[in-house]
């Protein structure tokens, strides 16, 4: 019986296929160094002779069909053109596609790989946060602003990030019940959490201006700061969701942080700014943090072999219990 290669096992192969590709774009030879793997990798490509570098990167298996990443990229280009947001684009191959199929025989799935260009910016400072977290609000609003009256493509095929798609029936990232330290104690507390925001995000509704085409990840270190200019990056979970699990998302592997309700005051005004926040959608702001906070706890789960999970999964549980203890006397 043969056992899945791990995450570091399979990362030379990767990186074989990576160098494989690059003929595609005409870039035979480049200089290829990985940057980042956790869903996918990531390869920094030096071109030489002054030009500027691209960004390879290499999906994993499963996890989006091909017209799933078209669709990614098709939104990526309408925010730029359309509402003025900087994305990193993606550069067609020799053939004109976007994306490229790559195989390598020690792999048992081929991989789709896209080039992107590289942009410059910097993430913003962590010295200080309220005001980035102005900024994080602000430029979220200018997306869901478009995302709303996006006119999507008919091969449209994203992962959703509702309910049933992050914490229930049918989890993106795995059961949220397996999760690190996850004891039967703290998995009853969870679990009636998890009750209470079914019903909560349920009555909540998914109309059009609740619900849309989302980033899904808006970090701070999704964004890059440039000459006055904010740019957004990685939009590889982006999805079908509530627009306010974005707020959430702002303050991934952090939510039990004592400045998390400034940081959130912040984001908010920034938000107002571009786009209107009801006391109803302003009201519900935890219910996502909660939401979002149960989805990675079932990633590190899933992705326990990745440095991520193993740099912050000690103590998630706990904090995962403490903040859905607080959800229950808000809201139970």
């Amino acid at each position: 019986m043969t056992h899945p290669l791990t995450s570091a096992e399979l990362t030379p192969f990767v990186s074989d296929l990576a160098r494989s590709a690059l003929p595609r774009w005409d870039l035979d030879g480049a200089d290829l160094r990985l940057i980042n793997h956790s869903e996918n990798w990531t390869y920094h490509v030096e071109r030489g002779h002054g030009a500027r570098p691209v960004i390879l990167r290499v999906h994993r298996a499963g996890y989006h069909s091909r017209d799933g990443i078209r669709s990614e990229l098709a939104w990526m280009r309408a925010l730029q053109a359309e509402a003025g947001v900087m994305t990193p684009q993606a550069i067609p191959g020799r053939d004109h596609a976007d994306i490229q199929t790559v195989a390598h025989p020690a792999l048992e799935e081929s991989r789709h790989c896209v080039l992107f260009e590289f942009i410059d910016g910097i993430e913003p400072p962590q010295d200080d946060l309220i005001a980035p977290f102005r900024q994080l609000g602000e430029v979220a609003a200018r997306c869901h602003n478009h995302s709303e009256g996006w006119q999507r493509p008919q091969y449209f095929d994203r992962l959703a990030w509702d309910f049933e798609h992050a914490v229930g029936a049918a989890p993106n990232w795995g059961d949220w019940r397996q999760g690190p330290d996850c004891s039967p104690d703290r998995a009853a507390i969870i679990q009636r959490a998890v009750d209470l925001l079914e019903t909560r995000l349920a009555a909540f509704g998914q109309q059009r201006e609740r619900y849309g085409y989302i980033h899904a990840d808006f970090r701070l270190a999704n964004l890059l700061l440039h000459e006055g200019d904010v740019r957004v990056i990685d939009f590889d979970d982006s999805g079908l969701g509530w627009f306010l699990y974005d707020a959430a998302t702002a303050v991934s592997f952090f939510e039990t942080r004592a400045d998390v309700p400034e940081l959130i005051d912040a984001w908010k005004e920034g938000y107002r700014r571009r786009r209107l926040l009801s006391l109803a959608e302003e009201d519900e702001i935890d219910s996502f943090i909660l939401l979002r906070r149960l989805t990675l706890f079932a990633w590190m789960g899933s992705h326990s072999e990745t440095d991520l999970a193993r740099a912050e999964g000690p103590g998630y549980a706990l904090g995962t219990a403490e903040l859905a203890e607080k959800y229950l006397t808000r809201f139970g």
